[in-house]
């Protein structure tokens, strides 16, 4: 789990009944297998530690964990330092002492994770900090040989600071997220399509950064976005429903322990299983895929069943009129809307 962000790691297995078949399956024990061997071959063949793009960098080479004062280096994206945080108890467990080397934009959220003892801002130089062992975060899961226990979040592991406020109004608020950094851009949703989504008794909000007033207003969403992660986490806090991309904020909104929706294209990151519509990752998550190669109209059409199937389930529960949904009646992930999964 080391290589370029999002993608398979450099092995020589055929996908079919290999590395990523496994860790789509939560076949752990079979992809550890098949990564001890590549770490063998690196081990032997590879070129040193901290040698070329960070996010191609094998860092960790085999060596024992326990009782070691440990630096775990983020060099992919921020999405995946979030995903991959709930491992830090784990190795907070077994190690001395472990210092986290992230994004400056995650140092007080990986603060605040159990484990961890110091955080510094990732920077172009070096770590200014004493360590036995260094490791990528995208390597714990393997170093620590994780099952499906240790995989599988069962609590939000990612608190925010400050915590959320308190709600956006007597609607059924979703924030939005429909564009991703510059890796694959086919997780891209159009703007305007998701505009179908702005349904009575429905406040769309945009968590979108980067993207002109005139993209926001193809939505009908209102913009609440910030560039400023703990903020972001806050109003996550808040909102009823996330319905993202692959991207980081499906990850934080998801190690959060918040309802989220999440678009998947056809062809998808080995993270998300092959088929279904639930994940080990993230109890709380919904998965909404392509039918069709590049086709999003499915995706949006079963997300809009599922949307229209909850707020007849919170209208019947609640026996409010059909313009009003108190944030308070909402169900949780599995409830409303279940019978759509099928088509997810």
């Amino acid at each position: 789990m080391s290589a370029r962000t999002g993608s398979e790691p450099n092995r020589s297995e055929p996908v079919e009944g290999g590395w990523t078949a496994a860790m789509r399956a939560g076949d752990f024990a079979t992809a550890w297998r098949i990564a001890d061997r590549d770490l063998a071959c690196v081990c032997r063949e590879g070129p040193p530690k901290h040698e070329g793009p960070r996010h191609l960098q094998r860092i960790w080479r085999g060596e024992p964990l326990a009782d070691k004062s440990v630096l775990v280096r983020c060099y992919h994206g921020l999405g995946d330092t979030i995903q991959f945080a709930r491992f830090l108890p784990a190795l907070g467990s077994i190690a001395r002492a472990v210092t986290v080397w992230c994004q400056p934009s995650l140092v007080g959220m990986i603060a605040r994770v159990p484990g961890v003892e110091r955080v510094i801002a990732l920077h172009d130089g070096t770590p200014e900090a004493a360590f036995d062992v260094d490791i990528e975060i995208m390597e714990l899961p393997h170093a620590l040989r994780a099952g499906r226990d240790l995989v599988q979040m069962r609590t939000p592991y990612l608190t925010p600071a400050p915590p959320g406020a308190g709600s956006f109004g007597e609607t059924c608020s979703i924030g939005l997220v429909w564009k991703v950094g510059a890796w694959d851009k086919r997780r891209e949703v159009p703007a305007a399509a998701l505009r179908s989504l702005s349904l009575p008794g429905v406040q769309l909000l945009s968590l979108q950064r980067d993207v002109s007033a005139s993209e926001v207003a193809a939505t009908g969403a209102v913009d609440i976005s910030t560039p400023d992660i703990e903020s972001l986490a806050s109003r996550l806090q808040d909102l009823d429903l996330v319905i993202s991309v692959d991207t980081m904020v499906a990850h934080l909104a998801g190690a959060l322990g918040r309802e989220t929706w999440i678009m998947l294209h056809a062809d998808c990151d080995w993270r998300w299983p092959a088929t279904g519509s639930r994940t080990y990752w993230y109890p709380h998550a919904r998965l909404f895929r392509q039918r069709d190669l590049d086709d999003w109209s499915g995706v949006i059409a079963d997300i809009g069943s599922a949307l229209q199937a909850r707020l007849k389930a919170l209208r019947r529960a609640s026996r409010l009129p059909s313009s009003a949904v108190p944030n308070d009646a909402l169900p949780d992930a599995g409830a409303a809307g279940a019978a759509a999964d099928n088509r997810a």
